[in-house]
């Protein structure tokens, strides 16, 4: 096998999901057995135990909680004394130091900090590395993870605040995106159509960004006609405090994943 997971949650799914495109030699591995299996049939791979993924793969994902992570690569160490697979970690938190520490030292280790959207190929995941991890291992990572998404390099002192706008953010761009839709179906609307509207604008507007490169100012002020309902609408996201609230969430979720590592 050259990959293994070991827990298939959200996040492992979804990067399962993604690889899959790329290579059908994955294991999986989830203390919750019926759920790596319904995963495995989906994606056409193959299921085994936490210590089969270590002794067989070259990569290992750790896609558990990072309060689970010691306990977890705590109980493998005998395995990584004879067999060192790459590990991926993508606990929130946890340096590629703590990470090393906790597989028993002198593991080569990519630490990655993906969202949900990875599942569709629509993802954001950023990167960074321990010495051991060669330029041809992230080479062959960024390759064979392509299907996910962005893959960005990061130096590691940044992952904490990357992860608070990329890994948490679509929770917030989903409260957004209801919320328009709850706005048009108190003007009218029907459910489904508000749902579609907002979402599909939310998705054209994040990619005007991208693709423009213009800054998302300058952007809204061309939506923005003199007197107009945009500008209207706009005040009253002002009035209470959008920027605010978003800036907040973010340095909230900033707080909780120093937290996470300490």
């Amino acid at each position: 096998m050259k990959y293994g997971f070991i827990g298939c949650g959200n996040m492992g799914g979804a990067l399962a999901r993604a690889l899959a495109k790329t290579t059908k030699d994955i294991l999986l591995s989830d203390y919750d057995v019926s759920k790596a299996i319904t995963l495995a049939e989906e994606i056409g791979c193959r299921v085994g135990t936490n210590e089969e993924v270590v002794s067989r793969c070259d990569r290992v994902f750790v896609a558990v909680k990072p309060q689970m992570a010691q306990a977890v690569l705590g109980a493998l160490l005998p395995l990584f004394q004879t067999h060192t697979p790459l590990l991926i970690s993508m606990a929130a938190g946890l340096t590629t130091d703590k990470i090393e520490t906790f597989a028993g030292g002198n593991l080569p280790v990519i630490r990655i900090m993906p969202n949900t959207p990875a599942g569709i190929g629509k993802g954001l995941i950023m990167y960074c590395k321990n010495k051991l991890v060669t330029d041809a291992d992230v080479a062959d990572f960024v390759f064979d993870m392509r299907h996910a998404g962005t893959l960005d390099a990061l130096d590691e002192k940044y992952i904490d605040a990357g992860t608070s706008v990329s890994g948490c953010g679509p929770a917030f761009m989903y409260l957004f995106l209801e919320a328009l839709a709850d706005g048009g179906v108190a003007c009218g609307l029907p459910r489904d159509k508000a749902m579609l509207y907002a979402a599909t604008t939310m998705a054209g507007a994040a990619e005007m960004v991208l693709q423009s490169g213009k800054h998302p100012g300058e952007l809204k002020d061309a939506v923005c006609s003199p007197g107009g309902s945009t500008i209207m609408g706009v005040k009253a996201l002002e009035d209470h405090g959008l920027r605010s609230a978003a800036i907040n969430a973010v340095m909230a979720a900033f707080e909780k994943n120093k937290e996470l590592g300490k």
